[in-house]
């Protein structure tokens, strides 16, 4: 196991647990403990858990692990979603993205879907597709896609999510409009709605949202019926939710009754 791969499933584990023991942890990952207080160490130094007397304990009350160590989990889910919620996109719309990593193969899978595109006379792809968006890695994918057009929103960086939040990113929503825009979140509650962990970054999904023609949450099924620490909106600004075979047919109905169309891939 690589310390990446080592790493990631530690960071899950503290996830789950918010806490853990050095000699458990050991034995879960199959590596002895110098290797597990040597990573804890290490780990503490970039501020991504707390170190205690014999293990470690998740930041915060809501732990939010960085985005570069949440890409593996539920990755096949996440990229039938993605080809799902391309499907529902046509040619020539402007599409809003939040940050996230469902997100980010959504934007992956739109800029395969626009791939043949039209040319010009200098056999140049020309765009088909609008994408704007405040994630950076998104932006850094679609950057060299000459079939889309790209707008990137200012704002101060989270390093956690690499999304753009503040004034700055409102400013610029607030002076577009989008046909769709495709929602990345952390929960899912029939009652209070879709949420994220972070306050800033909800109001800024709240502003896709609400500058939208559609709007469409795109979620493994791991998130619904969870909550998180901030709300976006509700459940009746929700057109579409693309989830995987996983959500529970109860969940479904209930989205049905809504009003909301349920796409489970």
């Amino acid at each position: 196991m690589s310390k990446h791969e080592r790493w990631n499933a530690l960071l899950e584990l503290l996830a789950v647990e918010g806490r853990l023991e050095v000699d458990e942890t050991a034995a879960t990952l199959e590596v002895s403990p110098a290797t597990v207080r040597r990573d804890f160490d290490e780990l503490a130094e970039q501020k991504m858990l707390v170190r205690t007397r014999g293990g470690a304990l998740a930041h915060g009350v809501s732990y939010e692990l960085p985005l570069r160590y949440k890409s593996s989990r539920h990755a096949s889910e996440k990229q039938r979603i993605a080809t799902a919620v391309a499907e529902l996109v046509g040619e020539g719309d402007v599409v809003g993205l939040n940050g996230g990593t469902t997100t980010t193969e959504v934007a992956r899978a739109l800029a395969l879907r626009a791939g043949g595109g039209r040319r010009n006379a200098a056999d140049i792809p020309a765009p088909v597709l609008t994408v704007v968006t405040n994630a950076l890695n998104i932006a850094g994918e679609l950057a060299v896609r000459p079939q889309v057009k790209l707008v990137l929103t200012g704002g101060v960086a989270r390093p956690q999510t690499y999304e753009l939040v503040g004034p700055l990113t409102a400013g610029v929503l607030n002076e577009v409009v989008l046909d769709v825009a495709v929602l990345g979140i952390d929960g899912l509650d029939l009652g209070l709605g879709v949420m994220a962990h972070q306050e800033d970054e909800a109001s800024i999904s709240r502003l896709f949202a609400g500058r939208a023609r559609r709007v469409v949450v795109a979620t493994d099924a791991s998130k619904l019926g969870k909550r998180a620490f901030a709300r976006i909106c509700g459940l009746d600004d929700i057109d579409v939710i693309v989830t995987d075979s996983a959500v529970p047919a109860e969940t479904v109905a209930r989205l049905t009754d809504l009003g909301i169309k349920v796409i489970a891939v």
